[in-house]
């Protein structure tokens, strides 16, 4: 019964969905996970949860007109999909980037919802975001396009409603001018975006939080193959605050990260790569990666992004976009040794490139679960934002610490509950899923 259910609503997502190739990716990954959930728990089928889940609450779409520098008019769509509230608010970041379409969006936002879940607090998954590129932008620009994005999104978020963050292209730029938008439009200050300004109610921690939190759940990953950090090589792409914040953390605890990358290229530095260097071009001059190289000459880089899973490495950490490493990329990593893989961004592995993983036996932690440190710090700042307190740096890293490593303990016990050992795709899917459907079954047809 439960493979013929499994495959009709595959079926129906996909003849729903034809042009979303990303969100039938994602949403194949977790209905493929439950076939044995189905098995245990026929009321899963007979209330058609697994139909309503695939099924966002509310997709908005929206124009956002700006003016340019130049004094020309400008338009670019909005989008924010409410994908699941059984279990607190919709929560999730937004993304300002060219290749931003609803497709795009609503993969994020059902990753979102299990990701959330994960957390054990009490938040619902949403996205949101734009095709508008801030790259080669004027502060200028980004706060006009900002403020008429929040004028036509406000009306539909609230810190009890839908309370979104940054992603790709939404640093602490954008969310300052949202969040002053939002404000003056709403007369009122409360914790409706997270990653603010620790000056107006930002978390510490909140930067560096998606990139520790995947160290720590690699760390788990590492603990249970009986070895630890020290020593190791490790591959991160990416160089936003994911990978840069990953890399400090690995530097930390005795690893050696070696190889870094933008859209345009990679680095690699035998010798270790400099934080300081990476912090000073990305955070401070908005550059590219490939001007390491002039202030570290013992540095190379490399044209092309992809071929940074060339590289020899123990750990590999891809933390940059969708689909980024692929099937060939796994093959190389797992003939050069690599024993882990943890995903930093959404996605970033094709399913060609986590069965190869699975097959070879690499420990593979999945986004939805590695790269939940971000979202979970979030739900700490609503918190403190509730409460009009504010934790200490080190208050906060603990209370993530704990996070990650209880989502680990969540995904390795559910994939041996149903007979997938050491499979933490399954895990993470299956532990997620539950989570939301006992909720969504307890709040009756809604």
């Amino acid at each position: 019964m439960s493979s013929v259910f499994i495959d009709s609503v595959l079926s129906a997502v996909v003849s729903r969905n034809p042009a979303e190739p990303e969100f039938i990716q994602a949403a194949r990954e977790v209905i493929e996970s439950l076939d044995p959930v189905v098995q245990k728990k026929p009321e899963i089928v007979r209330l058609k949860i697994v139909e309503r889940i695939v099924e966002p609450e509310r997709q908005v779409l929206f124009r956002v007109p700006w003016v340019d520098d130049k004094g020309q008019v400008q338009i670019n769509r909005g989008f924010r999909v409410q994908f699941n509230s059984a279990l607190g608010p919709y929560k999730g970041g937004l993304r300002f980037h060219p290749s931003v379409n609803l497709g795009i969006i609503k993969f994020l936002g059902f990753e979102q919802v299990f990701k959330n879940a994960l957390t054990v607090t009490p938040i619902g998954g949403g996205k949101g975001g734009s095709d508008f590129d801030p790259k080669g932008k004027s502060d200028s620009e980004v706060m006009r396009f900002c403020q008429s994005f929040m004028s036509g999104l406000f009306r539909h978020i609230g810190p009890d409603t839908d309370v979104p963050a940054g992603d790709i292209g939404v640093g602490g730029r954008e969310i300052g001018f949202l969040y002053g938008q939002y404000k003056k439009l709403t007369n009122s200050f409360t914790g409706v975006l997270t990653g603010k300004g620790l000056t107006y109610g930002g978390s510490l921690v909140r930067t560096e939080a998606t990139g520790y939190g995947l160290v720590y759940f690699t760390s788990r990953m590492l603990q249970d193959r009986g070895t630890d950090w020290q020593g190791k090589r490790v591959v991160i792409s990416g160089s936003g605050n994911v990978a840069i914040y990953a890399a400090e953390k690995v530097q930390s605890l005795g690893g050696k990260v070696i190889a870094l990358s933008d859209s345009n290229g990679y680095i690699v530095d035998e010798e270790g790569i400099d934080l300081a260097t990476v912090k000073r071009i990305k955070e401070v001059e908005r550059g590219r990666v490939k001007e390491y190289v002039e202030s570290r000459p013992k540095g190379s880089y490399t044209e092309g992004c992809i071929g940074i899973w060339t590289v020899p490495c123990d750990v590999a950490l891809p933390c940059a976009t969708q689909n980024e490493l692929d099937g060939n990329a796994a093959d190389i990593l797992i003939k050069n040794g690599c024993i882990a893989v943890a995903e930093g961004a959404n996605m970033p592995s094709s399913p060609e490139a986590v069965e190869r993983f699975l097959e070879a036996r690499v420990s593979f932690g999945p986004a939805k679960a590695a790269n939940a440190g971000g979202v979970a710090t979030s739900a700490l700042e609503m918190c403190q934002n509730s409460m009009r307190l504010s934790w200490t740096f080190e208050e906060v890293d603990v209370k993530l610490h704990g996070i990650m490593d209880n989502i680990y303990a969540q995904c390795r016990d559910a994939s041996e509950a149903y007979g997938l050992p050491g499979n933490l795709v399954a895990g993470a899917n299956i532990a997620g899923f539950l989570r939301v459907a006992e909720a969504m079954m307890a709040q009756g047809v809604v």
